[in-house]
């Protein structure tokens, strides 16, 4: 993660417990592919897999809400021990709030990621709303915070690294890879 963190960023990281990521164009870079078969197939970056496991480990919960549904996805949320898995969901910031109420958080508790209008009205209603680099210009506008990196090339781990700074985690992290 470069450059510098606005402190009100940083102060609304620090609350979060739920951290919710779309996933066409925030966990993958938004191409829809399909083999000859019919088959869809979706391609992860495996630095975000580590930031959500890093994250998980330190008693954020994560989810995942996307409008479509894919065989892909499931198996990548199951890899990675994400229960929260909600897809079919095109009512986003509905889901977001399902899943609050459920763990017993306040939408400020919140972090929603996402890069297309579709993911609007979650980030709104989120206590964290963050934009991938390469989001529509109407979804960069409603963040308190865009990545660096384009969706499905680590922006994930972008924000997962956010939320461990700003929660006092990163130094403990590091510490325990070397």
């Amino acid at each position: 993660m470069q450059g510098e963190i606005p402190a009100a960023v940083l102060q609304r990281a620090r609350a979060i417990h739920l951290l919710a990521l779309d996933v066409d164009g925030t966990l993958t870079d938004g191409r829809l592919w399909y083999a000859e078969d019919g088959r869809e197939l979706k391609v992860f970056h495996v630095r975000d897999g580590l930031g959500i496991k890093l994250v998980q480990r330190h008693g954020i919960a994560v989810a995942i809400i996307t409008a479509r549904v894919s065989h892909a996805l499931a198996l990548r949320a199951r890899e990675l021990d994400i229960v929260h898995l909600y897809q079919g969901r095109e009512d986003k910031r509905a889901c977001l709030g399902e899943i609050a109420n459920a763990l017993g958080l306040p939408l400020s508790a919140c972090a929603m990621v996402g890069d297309d209008l579709p993911d609007i009205a979650a980030m709104r209603s989120a206590g964290l709303a963050i934009a991938v680099a390469d989001a529509h210009p109407w979804v960069a506008a409603a963040a308190h915070w865009q990545t660096q990196r384009h969706g499905g090339a680590g922006a994930v781990r972008e924000v997962c690294d956010l939320l461990l700074r700003a929660q006092d985690l990163a130094t403990a992290e590091q510490a325990h890879w070397q």
